[in-house]
């Protein structure tokens, strides 16, 4: 059962940037992509890169290990070795207030 939890506030994550968290034992990248927040799954599918440690270009996340690349507005995968897309997960704000649904 999916629940709304608090992870940052928005003033963490300036439009263009990405932050990774631990929520709930999840491991959550949340990214600021003009202006709306979005989260997926911190890890990369292809070995577990860690993608907060990745280059964010627009909406293009590349990974700092292998460079595979994922949209954080979805999770899916645009650019292998991964060969299967991150989780997405919904997100509401709150006031400044950053909640994830986990």
């Amino acid at each position: 059962m999916a629940k709304l939890v608090e992870v940052c506030k928005t003033d963490e994550i300036p439009t263009g940037t990405m932050k990774g968290f631990k929520v709930e034992g999840k491991e959550i990248l949340v990214a600021n992509y003009e202006g709306k927040y979005y989260a997926t799954g911190k890890k990369c599918t292809h070995m577990g890169g860690d993608l907060s440690k990745g280059k964010l270009e627009g909406r293009i996340v590349t990974c700092p290990r292998h460079g595979s690349q994922f949209d954080v507005t979805t999770g899916n995968f645009v650019k292998g070795p991964a060969k299967k897309n991150a989780p997405s997960y919904e997100v509401e704000v709150e006031g400044q207030s950053i909640k994830v649904n986990i």
